[in-house]
């Protein structure tokens, strides 16, 4: 009876991971086959090349999405999470890398990368819907990007909502999808059962003997057909590895293949299709019915990648890589369901441009592919670290998995690069512009960080300053927050300009761990400094908000503190331009407008604002 509940349950988790996880990859067809030979990379339409195609399409969903990710690359969790910030907090907790390592660097390149992708896929992904309408009508033409932004602004606008009012619908509308797709797939596939060979892939290798460099340029546009790959890998936290394999072998991948082979044979024997392979799959009856199923199923792809970004964000504030900025639980029972207000709207303005930008799916699916590229490189990057160090692999069969996967990852980033004026640019700047940002962010928290432990103490110099400086002890508890070791500088203007100490002393530190989610039986130490006075160090997971009015009150018995009569007091940095310093101006200025950007610690924290004491901190920078 419970493996009958664990097998539901399994199949019920499959089931809602084809809404999330596959949406992306899932409505590839709409646009991967008809990029092959139209648009950017367009190659000439013959039953050759078709063959060809088609093979390279067969040979990448099988190597790098099973083999790579769903084999290999999902084993790389980090305690359930997944993603490149989990993979590369895995690895250097383990490694102890420096903050200036190539390492870091990668993964702030990843990260930015995808936020590259997330901006474009919800873009082409709703607009190649709705460019299905030419299909079924002439009279919508003029309309389609307008149609398309009015959806985007539409989705952004219910973000706000949380996932869970439509997450419902996510699993079986996705199922309805794939099952459709699949059924006028083979029905289009056994009409010209010679798609078949497309299986073998000496078509692949045929097909780059025939073409030449101009041949291997295709796979620019082969490569939408694998752009989710890094989404398996990233939701994987929300669950788990298993219901994502069922779900990518039982239903995702036959369809995909399917329907790419109907596709396929459609073009062989009606050329005139290539102008929009995938909708002259269906009957003209079932045109406005199929429109109405891709744009769901485009909205459901681009819901995938918005949410990957909120979780992206919350991990990279956990991480350190931003500045703190207001993100909102959308659901009690799934603390992976965040919504990020500045994140949102940034993203769903930057779609509209695009829209409104490039105007046709085939232009956008020049300026698709070569952020996610990034990313899969880096990946691989990272997961040679994680084998290497993490499981303890031999340096040859590292060397040979890796390199086999790397072979396909930089085929398809170096050939990306030729989108660079199609509109590649885009994602590369963008891309540029987030990873230069958190380089930034870093980099001016260190430099503050170091100035105050210039000015600040340790622990075990804090009796003699109070003695030097205590002219009375007054009634009542005092709460310091520290973001370090070393005693805050708050108590210390405290202490020298008013003279004063409480009775007793709590210095609270609250550290965010390289583990998604912290042991909360461990969540909380406390080590005697002096006769009254605690250090208190309260541990969070990197995908954990902190909820310090919660914790708080354990900490407080445990000590014999009235939470009534405690107080906190918390330094506020206000930076200053250092006008004297010649060097790093741009990005001394860049560090203090993020600074001004980032949510009070107290909001994040959850402190009563009741009982807070600010005192400020003047740094210049």
């Amino acid at each position: 009876m419970q493996k009958q509940l664990t097998d539901k349950r399994q199949m019920g988790l499959a089931l809602g991971a084809l809404g999330v996880v596959f949406g992306d990859i899932g409505t590839s067809p709409l646009y991967a086959m008809k990029a092959c030979f139209s648009g950017h990379h367009a190659i000439t339409l013959n039953p050759e090349n078709v063959l060809g195609v088609l093979s390279l399409i067969i040979w990448s969903l099988l190597i790098v999405i099973c083999l790579k990710y769903v084999t290999f690359v999902m084993a790389a969790d980090n305690k359930g999470e997944g993603g490149i910030f989990a993979l590369y907090e895995l690895v250097c907790a383990k490694e102890k890398y420096l903050s200036t390592s190539v390492m870091l660097v990668a993964a702030m390149l990843g990260g930015a990368l995808l936020y590259g992708d997330g901006v474009i896929t919800p873009a082409i992904s709703v607009l190649s819907a709705i460019e299905g309408l030419d299909v079924a009508t002439t009279a919508a033409h003029q309309y389609t990007e307008y149609i398309a932004c009015a959806i985007l602004l539409l989705l952004f606008g219910f973000q706000s909502s949380g996932t869970d009012k439509i997450g419902k619908l996510f699993g079986p509308v996705m199922l309805a999808w794939f099952v459709v797709i699949a059924i006028f797939g083979i029905a289009s596939a056994v009409q010209n059962p010679e798609v078949l060979q497309a299986f073998s892939p000496f078509h692949a290798i045929r097909f780059f003997e025939n073409n030449g460099i101009g041949g291997s340029m295709v796979l620019g546009a082969v490569v939408l057909c694998v752009t989710g790959g890094e989404a398996l890998f990233a939701d994987m936290g929300h669950f788990g590895r298993r219901p994502i394999t069922l779900a990518w072998y039982l239903i995702a991948l036959p369809s995909l293949l399917l329907n790419y082979l109907g596709q396929g044979a459609m073009l062989i024997s009606q050329p005139e299709s290539i102008l929009n392979p995938f909708f002259n799959l269906f009957p003209d009856f079932l045109m406005l019915p199929m429109i109405g199923l891709a744009t769901f199923a485009a909205i459901i792809a681009s819901q995938a990648i918005i949410s990957g970004a909120f979780s992206l964000t919350a991990q990279a504030v956990h991480l350190g890589f931003v500045p703190r900025i207001r993100i909102f639980q959308t659901s009690e029972e799934n603390p992976g369901q965040v919504f990020v207000p500045s994140v949102n709207w940034i993203m769903a303005v930057l779609c509209i441009l695009l829209v409104l930008s490039f105007k046709g799916s085939e232009h956008l699916a020049g300026a698709y592919g070569i952020a996610i590229t990034g990313t899969m490189v880096i990946t691989t990057y990272l997961f040679w670290f994680y084998l290497r160090q993490i499981r303890k692999w031999p340096l040859i069969i590292v060397a040979l998995l890796t390199g086999f996967f790397a072979v396909f990852d930089l085929g398809f980033f170096l050939v990306n690069f030729t989108k660079l004026e199609g509109g590649g640019w885009f994602p590369i700047l963008l891309a540029a512009i987030i990873a230069y940002g958190m380089y930034t962010w870093i980099w001016g928290r260190a430099k503050v960080r170091n100035r105050l432990r210039a000015r600040g103490l340790e622990v075990s110099d804090l009796e003699p300053e109070i003695e030097k400086n205590m002219l009375a002890k007054v009634p009542g508890e005092a709460v310091f927050l520290s973001a370090s070791d070393f005693i805050p500088h708050a108590f210390l203007q405290h202490l020298r300009n008013n003279r004063v100490v409480h009775e007793k002393l709590v210095f609270l530190r609250v550290k965010t761990s390289s583990e998604p989610f912290y042991d909360s039986r461990k969540r909380i130490e406390v080590k005697s400094i002096d006769k009254n006075i605690w250090w208190l160090t309260i541990n969070y997971g990197f995908m954990e908000k902190p909820n310090l009015s919660l914790i708080l009150m354990q900490s407080w018995n445990q000590l014999k503190i009235s939470s009534t009569d405690s107080y906190f007091y918390v330094g506020k940095m206000m930076l200053r331009f250092n006008e004297d310093e010649p060097k790093n101006i741009i990005r001394r200025k860049l560090f203090i407008f993020l600074n001004s950007m980032a949510e009070e610690p107290l909001d994040y924290l959850r402190i009563p604002a009741e009982k807070i004491i600010t005192i400020g901190t003047s740094i210049r920078i």
